[in-house]
């Protein structure tokens, strides 16, 4: 019998990977794909007469046009800029004010003194470093999977075959399985993170991670309570919920409640002790 004060105790702080950080390789794609206007641009590194150099250059190579802002640190095309002299909606496709109006932007943004004054000595290193702290802004989004990749990771190195982001409908119809008691008769659906099917059992699979507290950890508990109980009477199917972050020590009470319930619920620190293969057959 597992102890569930002893089991929360070892759940973690983060699980940040390696790529957690900064996603290189996107920044690198990102460069890659306006490396040249880049380099077109650094011609203007150090001019002494920057807007009519600017200006020559925008009418030889229009296409440096689509490289000014991220510069910025804007991957949006369209960038609104209003003052005392007027609003502006510059699209940085394609022109729709005049090379004057983009003059203007440059200058008041301050990208001529950036580029003229050799405050930087390359367009394509400097937006090597402006993208890498877009990047770092992405942190959330990334630390959305980091559970489920860190789940993956360990269903791969047990050699199992699954399936990612399956519905319930699309389980019943592949495997000919009844699972209209988690769907309210068909009325709701539900997808699950990762699915493995044995030759005895279909095991699906949950998986998040909780770094801070908040309502939601309350729900998501007595959603999965309710599916733990669901679940127990369908043959050759089993519910499984890997789970982790001191985020849930202010919702103890709720995740207590689901582990009386559901005796398939892990953490990380089951991972690392190889419960996969002691649980998936």
């Amino acid at each position: 019998m597992r102890n569930f004060n002893e089991w929360i105790e070892n759940f973690k702080e983060s699980i940040a990977d390696y790529k957690y950080y900064v996603d290189f390789d996107k920044v690198y794609a990102e460069v890659d794909k306006i490396k040249v206007e880049l380099n077109i641009m650094n011609s203007l590194i150090g001019s002494q007469n920057i807007e009519n150099d600017f200006e020559s250059l925008l009418k030889e190579y229009p296409q440096i046009l689509k490289c000014i802002p991220i510069l910025i640190a804007k991957r949006e095309k369209e960038i609104i800029a209003i003052d005392e002299d007027g609003s502006f909606n510059f699209n940085f496709n394609y022109f729709n004010y005049s090379i004057s109006e983009y003059k203007m932007f440059m200058r008041k943004t301050g990208l001529f003194e950036l580029i003229s004054n050799r405050i930087i000595n390359n367009l394509v290193d400097y937006v090597l470093g402006v993208e890498s702290g877009l990047s770092s802004n992405g942190r959330k989004n990334r630390g959305g999977h980091l559970m489920e990749n860190i789940v993956e990771g360990y269903l791969k190195k047990s050699k199992l075959t699954y399936f990612k982001e399956m519905d319930l409908r699309d389980i019943e119809t592949k495997w000919g399985i009844d699972l209209s008691q988690l769907s309210n008769d068909g009325k709701s659906s539900k997808r699950f993170d990762f699915v493995v099917k044995t030759s005895s059992c279909i095991y699906a699979i949950e998986c998040n991670f909780y770094s801070s507290g908040g309502s939601k950890l309350n729900e998501t508990a007595r959603s999965y309570k309710m599916l733990a109980l669901e679940s127990k009477n369908i043959k050759g199917f089993k519910f499984v919920w890997f789970t982790d972050g001191i985020g849930w020590k202010s919702a103890r009470k709720n995740l207590e409640e689901t582990f009386d319930v559901l005796e398939d619920l892990y953490s990380i620190h089951d991972l690392e002790n190889d419960i996969i293969s002691k649980v998936i057959k």
